[in-house]
């Protein structure tokens, strides 16, 4: 199965908490990561005093189950120090599954398509880099969804 995960951070050298998040990824039975996007600086989505966020969308391949899926994203986080304080609040990193094939997923844990996705050109544009053409199930056309969103404080690096 394909997945798209995303992945952000603002705290303790965000480009080394993407980085290790990959590896401890890509190091994980039935998981192998097979597309990475640019990195993206982006502001605080509530506009509070923290750093920006680094930014960037994997493609994975992997047997695991989205729940599974889900359980070993934790489980980096868990592992890369992340804290769970407040919503939106600055962290170390951050893992969100944001399509799981073309499988809709509503359950207590998980949601699949990710439900802000739609509103974070953090999340579109790294996305497109990977896929430009990609039907987001429920929600359509991903080039539409970019174009219903402002993409201007978005900065490639």
């Amino acid at each position: 199965m394909l997945a798209y995960i995303g992945l952000g951070s603002n705290l303790n050298n965000p480009k080394q908490q993407i980085k290790d998040a990959l590896i401890a990824l890509n190091t994980t039975a039935d998981v192998q990561v097979v597309g990475l996007s640019s990195l993206y600086q982006s502001k605080p989505i509530d506009g509070s005093e923290q750093p920006d966020y680094i930014n960037a969308v994997c493609q994975v391949d992997t047997h695991l189950t989205a729940l599974e899926l889900l359980y070993v994203c934790q489980n980096i986080e868990t592992k890369q120090h992340r804290v769970r304080e407040k919503k939106w609040g600055a962290r170390t990193i951050d893992l969100d599954i944001i399509l799981y094939g073309v499988q809709v997923v509503a359950s207590k844990q998980l949601i699949i398509p990710h439900p802000e996705m739609m509103n974070r050109a953090f999340v579109l544009v790294p996305l497109s880099e990977l896929e430009s053409d990609l039907k987001v199930p429920v929600l359509g056309p991903l080039q539409a969804l970019i174009d219903q969103i402002d993409i201007s404080g978005l900065i490639k690096l």
